[in-house]
């Protein structure tokens, strides 16, 4: 059976948009197609929506919700700590508790601030490295995401005539002055910056997974020469890990490359749909906060979102979690390539972990410059059918799955696939290459 229309979640959007800026809480979820989606609940890995449909859900709430939806134990911990209060504004045992779990997990850090966003904790790293450096400008790689700030936000999508600048209208465009913007993978271009007399660079920063555009790995050896760039010059390595955090190893991309940066920042994963970041990372930057590098934030540290960030980890330290991601991981990935491969459709298909990434169109993508080359459109319309069938997934390419998945699921999404992707090719034309 295959969905037709969504009449409650029109009916639900029309409403919105008579409150809420564009109908949304934020602003790319209007981009979903044919209309946001509302959903009254989810439980597991799916979601249901107010027509009472049923979805296998790969979007996760943008990635957060990595334990599914309604877990037990995630539940039960942030329903002991409701009836104690919200926030105190001063110390509770659960800031160090939960602390001590991530130093646990992350080799080389030994120290921990509490924020609430990523956007937030890349603003306190970039503030942190600029205080201990002295220096003001940093490098950032083209595709690269830190957040919607203004210091971050440039040279993450090409704009209007084709080039990487400013993200977004009202953004001060002196943010173009603060960085160097350099090719994700050119070690080379990285030192002439680097070594250059008058570079005033502070610090590095990188998804060391480039997940927000295509999952691309780094080159082989790339982690470690940034790590002896960084340590020649001295400049502060900021490993994002808003996204590969907890999620693609137990200790994220430092222990599944074995390169231990100076910073990561952390949000997403870490407490399994609740709105909590941190910066970790030396002691000797991070006791900088006592010592004139203000970071403040009235929610900072909050006893109910670090409850769910304690039961999180617990959960994700479970026997099996990170071979069940890998299996499942790599189950969806083959089926997706399979799919369009026997639709005869160029595709690439990239994961780590848990994390895939479909880039339709272009048959070898190994490059930001060739992830925007994907045809989006027709992945949009690939989207609707798949939704129509039962499969969440979010635009743009990108699947999340949760330890609430089974390989049962995974299966059945790529049976799914091939109908949609079917049923998408008899509406219109395959996807090509821009």
């Amino acid at each position: 059976m295959t969905i037709a229309a969504w009449p409650a979640s029109e009916r639900a959007w029309e409403r919105t948009k008579g409150s809420l800026a564009g109908g949304v809480s934020t602003g790319l979820r209007a981009s979903m197609k044919p209309h946001p989606i509302f959903v009254e609940g989810g439980a597991g890995p799916r979601l249901t929506d107010l027509d009472g449909n049923s979805y296998l859900d790969y979007v996760l709430g943008w990635g957060p919700v990595i334990l599914g939806h309604g877990h037990p134990g995630l539940t039960a911990a942030v329903s002991a700590q409701l009836p104690l209060g919200a926030t105190y504004g001063t110390g509770h045992l659960l800031e160090a508790e939960v602390a001590e779990k991530v130093l646990d997990r992350i080799p080389g850090m030994e120290r921990v601030l509490w924020s609430n966003t990523g956007t937030e904790a890349t603003q306190v790293a970039l503030r942190l490295a600029r205080g201990v450096t002295g220096r003001r400008r940093f490098i950032k790689f083209g595709g690269h995401y830190h957040g919607w700030s203004d210091p971050m936000l440039v040279g993450y999508r090409p704009g209007a005539d084709g080039t990487l600048g400013l993200g977004s209208q009202g953004q001060n465009p002196s943010a173009l002055e603060d960085l160097v913007l350099v090719e994700w993978g050119d070690l080379d271009a990285v030192a002439e910056v680097l070594k250059a007399p008058d570079s005033d660079i502070a610090a590095i920063f990188c998804e060391p997974v480039l997940c927000n555009s295509g999952v691309i790995e780094p080159p082989e050896g790339f982690l470690a020469g940034l790590r002896e760039l960084c340590d020649a010059t001295g400049t502060v390595l900021v490993f994002d890990e808003v996204i590969t955090g907890f999620r693609i190893d137990r200790g994220g991309a430092v222990t599944r490359y074995g390169v231990t940066p100076d910073l990561v920042t952390l949000a997403k994963a870490i407490a399994g749909g609740y709105p909590l970041a941190a910066i970790a990372g030396r002691a000797s930057i991070l006791e900088r906060t006592t010592q004139g590098i203000v970071h403040a934030g009235t929610y900072n540290g909050n006893p109910v979102v670090l409850a769910a960030a304690g039961a999180t980890l617990d959960a994700l330290d479970e026997p099996g979690v990170y071979d069940a991601f890998e299996r499942q991981g790599r189950a969806l990935a083959d089926g997706i390539r399979a799919g369009f491969a026997r639709h005869g459709l160029a595709v690439t298909v990239n994961q780590v972990g848990p994390v895939v990434q479909c880039i339709a169109g272009v048959a070898d993508a190994r490059t930001f410059t060739d992830f925007i080359g994907a045809d989006q459109e027709f992945y949009d319309r690939l989207t609707v059918q798949l939704l129509r069938r039962g499969v969440f997934t979010l635009p743009g390419g990108r699947w999340y799955l949760s330890t609430a998945h089974t390989d049962a699921d995974v299966a059945h999404t790529v049976q799914v696939l091939d109908d949609a992707l079917a049923a998408t090719l008899a509406e219109g034309p395959g996807p090509v290459a821009r």
